[in-house]
């Protein structure tokens, strides 16, 4: 296995301290997406909870669903597509280690086992994540290359279960306004995901998956985006109001979905490859103004 480019200083860094072998294993759990995961998971528990969370589950809950399940998730998918180009969350990927689905899946039935020692909803949600991931990953299912069911996945693993997972860390029970604000999530993750593909449709094509953004083409994929957007805010608003809230705090959300959409619309017929993945990383900072807005919005008072 070869060193990474030169223009990638950081992995050459790691690459000197684990070795190669080490660092290919490490790449594919993509770390990069860690900190996102991490804000999202942790908004259901703040919004739960407040600043009176505990470390100790709140450390074990963070490792089993954001290293173990998110970190295998990533991996198992990539120990089956065998990317060459970019992926998410991972530029120039090396070629998957012979161990790699091994590895993987024993990340993800850790993190099944660990879970249980939590609260029972968050390790219920948490193993639905778990089977979820192997569905979505491994053939003959695979339900990433059925267009359709890999949109539902998502939006139910990480939009919705995402921040359930969080607050039911707490052993809180679920209360209106998080439900709300959690299916919210799900329609604006599927704002999110036609974005994922968009930049991947040749190398997707190629391999055989007939993904959401090939079956509905680029444009009809950025129409769905912009309306689950919407749907995903008007959500969030009942969310707020429900508890009393004033939902004009969702407007720095809303301009930052809109400003990354409209003009993606407008003009995706003349980007590259790279440019529309550099529109995904932008929709990644409007998913941070949400979280945050939300943060804002839903912030617990006392009780």
């Amino acid at each position: 296995m070869t060193g990474p480019p030169p223009a990638f200083p950081l992995r050459a860094f790691f690459q000197r301290l684990l070795g190669p072998r080490a660092l290919a294993y490490l790449l594919h759990l993509r770390p990069l997406e860690w900190p996102i995961m991490t804000a999202h998971f942790l908004l259901g528990t703040l919004l739960a909870v407040g600043c009176a969370l505990r470390a100790r589950p709140t450390l074990l809950g963070w490792f089993v669903f954001v290293a173990l399940l998110n970190g295998g998730t990533l991996a198992i998918n990539s120990a089956f597509d065998k990317d060459e180009g970019d992926i998410g969350y991972l530029k120039a990927p090396p070629a998957p280690p012979e161990h790699l689905l091994a590895f993987s899946s024993t990340l993800l039935a850790a993190s099944a086992l660990l879970g249980f020692l939590l609260p029972r909803p968050f390790a219920l949600l948490n193993l639905a994540c778990v089977v979820m991931s192997v569905l979505y990953s491994v053939p003959p299912v695979r339900l990433k290359a059925r267009a359709g069911w890999d949109l539902l996945i998502n939006c139910l693993g990480f939009g919705l279960f995402t921040p359930l997972a969080g607050w039911a860390l707490t052993g809180r029970p679920f209360d209106a306004g998080i439900l709300r604000a959690s299916w919210g999530f799900a329609f604006l993750f599927a704002a999110l995901y036609p974005m994922t593909q968009i930049y991947q449709v040749a190398e997707d094509t190629r391999r055989g998956d007939r993904t959401l953004v090939i079956r509905l083409g680029v444009g009809r994929s950025l129409a769905l985006a912009l309306g689950a957007a919407l749907a995903a805010h008007l959500l969030f608003g009942a969310a707020a109001m429900g508890l009393g809230r004033n939902p004009l705090l969702l407007l720095p959300s809303l301009a930052a979905w809109l400003g990354v959409l409209l003009p993606w619309m407008v003009g995706w017929r003349t980007w590259s490859d790279r440019r529309h993945e550099t529109g995904m990383y932008w929709g990644l900072g409007a998913w941070a103004v949400t979280d945050l807005s939300l943060l804002v919005l839903l912030w617990p008072r006392p009780f």
